[in-house]
């Protein structure tokens, strides 16, 4: 069948067939028997490079523990095509590293006001990619293609207006296939209100990915689990 079908696609198209795919828009595809393995460190080293952090010491978090940013505050500007840069070569990343998302939605929110402080946060990010620069995303094949959607917030995250950021990622059989991270568009007086703002968006996002998948015959028969904190 695959034979046939890249033989009709010729006929039509000007096309190549160049064997498995290793290289695609900055990702790296490795395929194997364990499964098909995507990274991004060429590009990670691309970025360390960029911004002379090849040699900076390795840090085994995104965020500070406790540390939340202000668009008002006292430290030194700093060039705004820089951070800019710098944050959407991040952005870029996350493409397979959704364990940098949460971090980098906070420092994109300050595009227009950084300064000092933020951009030493975006250095932080660096900091981490480095010591995890080869490490991605493994699709292994698995029997049950189960849809999992795991919730989470952090409550007044924001100085500025008080508001919390929600997130959430889903995972079908072996890896995670969607993630987001993103502030809230309500003021929550509560850690107990944050949790269910971000669990409703995330069953918003479980329903929608069930008709996706049904489209696809891939229907769900179970009811899938949210897995929260509430």
């Amino acid at each position: 069948m695959l034979t046939d079908f890249k033989c009709k696609m010729q006929q039509m198209f000007e096309m190549y067939d160049l064997g498995k795919m290793s290289y695609f828009l900055g990702m790296e595809v490795s395929q194997n028997q364990q499964g098909i393995f995507l990274s991004q460190k060429a590009f990670t080293l691309k970025i360390l490079n960029k911004f002379s952090m090849l040699k900076c010491k390795a840090t085994s978090t995104t965020v500070a523990i406790g540390e939340k940013l202000s668009s008002q505050c006292d430290f030194e500007k700093v060039s705004e095509s820089t951070y800019g840069s710098l944050v959407g070569c991040l952005l870029y990343l996350i493409a397979t590293r959704p364990n940098i998302m949460f971090a980098v939605s906070l420092l994109s929110r300050f595009m227009h006001c950084c300064n000092e402080k933020h951009f030493q946060d975006a250095k932080r990010v660096l900091r981490y990619i480095k010591g995890t620069k080869s490490s991605g995303m493994l699709f292994s094949k698995v029997e049950n293609m189960k849809l999992i959607g795991y919730a989470d917030s952090d409550w007044a995250r924001s100085i500025d207006d008080m508001n919390s950021t929600s997130g959430y990622l889903f995972t079908l059989g072996s890896a995670i296939f969607y993630w987001t991270s993103k502030k809230q568009t309500v003021v929550a007086q509560s850690t107990t209100k944050v949790e269910y703002v971000v669990t409703a968006g995330a069953i918003n996002q479980a329903i929608w990915l069930r008709k996706i998948m049904a489209d696809l015959n891939q229907h769900q028969r179970e009811a899938t689990e949210i897995n929260c904190d509430i």
